[in-house]
């Protein structure tokens, strides 16, 4: 049974914790040198801390002990999440090699499987419920790792991976409360909390980073809230539900991953060709592009939750809008027609049109 008074005391715990403990820890992470320098493929042009990963952990952690929840698989999920912030950690201070972090990353699923906490099955349209069998754990490592590594890949620019992830932790949080899901929406609140406690700090311009400590330990929290919550849900379509609250960071790195191959580059190779760099290359202010992308994900999120609990029609209108959403996504990172921007244009020349109308 949920008690919302509760959840708002954690929410607040978190949110408070998060905010005071990001000093100390910005202190720290100058100290042992756990900073983020200029490159040419940044945009930041001062030597700013990370770590803030740290304090977002010891935020939420705050919260739950508030909370205090009982959960079968909740040692495993704190395991995990520790091995995770380890090394987050050490790519922080020392840049480890990516077959280090995909070693940490796969690890931390291992933990989340070997507790049963596993993707058993998808519920599908006209066909129904699929058991995936064996089949289910690769799924689930799969997802853990795909989904911590996307939400580290959307962290380009200040306040947005924060951002991004607060939105889609609301998302679930919404359908947790409508599913009376407890465990759920224990863990979203203190994280929303704790995520909306740094935001203050990291927000343009940033006075510190969340850096992998953060960006990894979200991803894997919204691939185990996911895996708690909506790969739960037995209403049709659900498999899509995760992926929708998710398209932003989701996408753009299987665009990434589309692009690397395409230009027979390495997949693991950073580039600046993500969607804050292409908005920020079309013009737009650094603060712009992250509202624009916190729209995106807002609008993903809302759909979602429409999907949630949606008849085949109405899933079908949406599905039809998310995919009309993706393209235009596609075309702001230039996967479309050799870069073209066909819908982009289309709209442009409409919202010019109305103005000279005026």
């Amino acid at each position: 049974m949920l008690n919302y008074m509760d959840l708002f005391i954690a929410f607040i715990i978190a949110l408070g914790s998060t905010f005071l403990l990001t000093y100390p820890v910005k202190k720290f992470a100058i100290k042992v040198g756990a900073v983020d320098l200029p490159n040419h493929r940044k945009i930041h042009t001062k030597i700013t801390p990370r770590l803030g990963g740290l304090a977002i952990f010891l935020g939420a952690f705050s919260g739950g002990l508030y909370l205090w929840p009982s959960h079968p698989h909740l040692p495993e999920i704190v395991l995990g999440a520790l091995v995770i912030l380890l090394t987050g950690a050490l790519d922080d201070r020392y840049s480890i090699r990516p077959v280090i972090k995909l070693s940490g990353q796969f690890i931390a699923a291992t933990f989340l499987v070997s507790s049963g906490l596993i993707i058993e099955k998808l519920t599908l349209p006209f066909i129904g419920t699929i058991e995936l069998g064996f089949v289910s754990v690769l799924i689930t490592v799969l997802w853990v790792v795909g989904i911590t590594n996307a939400i580290n890949l959307i962290d380009g620019l200040d306040g947005l991976a924060a951002g991004v992830t607060t939105i889609a932790l609301t998302s679930i949080f919404i359908m947790a409360i409508i599913d009376a899901q407890v465990m759920v929406a224990y863990l979203c609140i203190i994280l929303i909390g704790s995520n909306l406690g740094f935001l203050y700090h990291n927000f343009y311009p940033a006075r510190i980073y969340m850096g992998d400590t953060g960006s990894n330990f979200l991803g894997y929290m919204i691939a185990v809230v996911s895996m708690l919550g909506l790969f739960k849900n037995i209403a049709l379509f659900s498999f899509i539900i995760p992926i929708i609250v998710l398209a932003v960071p989701i996408f753009d790195t299987l665009f990434a991953i589309i692009r690397r191959a395409y230009n027979k580059e390495s997949i693991m190779m950073a580039d600046n060709k993500h969607i804050h760099y292409q908005l920020l290359a079309l013009g737009y202010s650094h603060r712009k592009t992250v509202l624009i992308i916190y729209a995106f994900s807002s609008l993903f999120g809302t759909m979602a939750i429409l999907f949630s609990n949606a008849s085949i029609t109405t899933a079908l209108i949406i599905t039809l809008f998310v995919l009309i959403l993706l393209h235009i996504f596609a075309e702001i990172i230039g996967l479309v027609m050799g870069g073209k921007r066909p819908v982009l244009d289309m709209l442009g020349r409409l919202i010019g049109r109305k103005k000279r109308d005026q």
